[in-house]
């Protein structure tokens, strides 16, 4: 990934609601959602939402998808992976990486 391309995935990711969005159709996998379901579950309005989705698709973090009348987006998963790979390719100097340098393992949510 060239440095430019990172920085508007970046930039993109820089804002709540836009990271939010991103976050929610990470979870969904590749089939997405329809940006009502989305504006739904993150209670945004349309207009807010789709000015949004269109920031994420000019950084190439969002696709979109046409299924008869219906709009459908996902996250771009070669992008968000070109972006880790790019923030770790000179993890350790090149060196293996060590326990410090893994990513923490999530802790399981208590159940009360």
């Amino acid at each position: 990934m060239e440095k430019k391309t990172a920085l508007d995935a970046l930039a993109g990711l820089a804002q709540e609601t836009r990271l939010d969005i991103f976050r929610l159709l990470v979870t969904r996998g590749p089939d997405g959602m329809s940006p009502g379901a989305i504006a739904d579950r993150l209670t945004l309005p349309n207009a807010t939402l789709s000015f949004h989705l269109k920031e994420l698709a000019r950084a190439k973090l969002v696709r979109s998808r046409q299924v008869g009348r219906f709009l459908y987006y996902s996250a771009h998963y070669p992008t968000m992976n070109g972006l880790v790979t790019y923030l770790t390719e000179n993890c350790c100097a090149g060196a293996r990486c060590d326990a410090a340098c893994a990513a923490p393992t999530p802790r399981k949510r208590r159940v009360a």
